[in-house]
């Protein structure tokens, strides 16, 4: 995401915890035409790390058109085994961290009528296997930035909320979860960005991508039993 805002001559602030990638980043989008690339590496899992991000993004670029939250924290691909420390870990940086984010954000956004921009699943319209904890902090998003879409606008704020639902992508750490557990269809992760960043651009309220994800939630109400066997039959399992 961050070499496409390059491309279009963006001031961009990114965030990681490796610094050293981070670095090599920063570099690729300078030669790719950014105004600016910044970088702060940070833990989405502390209490303070979060808020240090949108400050520094606040002091280095003066303001903020755009904040694109697009983190998330590992998490095994496998039945739940009771292990609720990881899932109040997750929770916290799959969850929390995007409402800290935002509400830093908030009043930056307002002064430049932003775009808030919250990249969700389709894990977090519809429960699946193996990702118990982390379709829960999808849930909570799409929940959470649901809520805060409809305060802003009877507020009749200036700050436009977008959320992204994404089906499987082929990102390296995805297909290895998934490797020989599912036959899902993964969708290039290049296209998912250039989408999620058109859908905060022109302000969209919900981006489905690919298309047919929003097809599957529906579904979900329409059809749950059958619903129900497609997500059960989609995964190799022997109990």
């Amino acid at each position: 995401m961050a070499y496409h805002y390059a491309r279009f001559g963006a001031q961009i602030v990114i965030t990681a915890r490796r610094e050293k990638v981070l670095q090599q980043v920063a570099e690729k989008c300078l030669s790719l035409g950014a105004q600016k690339a910044l970088y702060v590496a940070a833990d989405m899992g502390s209490e303070s790390d979060p808020d240090k991000v949108v400050e520094f993004a606040l002091e280095k670029l003066g303001g903020l058109d755009y904040l694109v939250l697009n983190h998330i924290g590992p998490s095994p691909f496998t039945m739940w085994e009771g292990d609720i420390e990881h899932v109040r870990w997750l929770m916290k940086v799959n969850f929390f961290s995007y409402v800290q984010m935002a509400w830093k954000a908030l009043d930056s956004l307002e002064q430049s009528k932003g775009s808030l921009v919250i990249v969700s699943s389709l894990l977090g319209k519809m429960p699946s296997p193996f990702v118990a904890p982390y379709t829960s902090t999808k849930f909570a998003l799409n929940g959470f930035f649901g809520a805060l879409y409809h305060e802003l606008s009877m507020k009749k704020s200036n700050v436009s909320i977008s959320v992204c639902t994404l089906g499987l992508i082929d990102t390296d750490s995805a297909m290895e979860k998934v490797r020989g557990v599912t036959s899902v269809p993964a969708y290039p992760a290049i296209d998912a960005a250039l989408n999620i960043i058109i859908t905060g651009a022109t302000r969209q309220p919900e981006l489905f991508y690919p298309w047919f994800t929003h097809v599957m939630t529906l579904s979900k109400d329409w059809f749950p039993s059958f619903t129900n066997y497609i997500i059960q039959n989609s995964y190799s399992y022997i109990p």
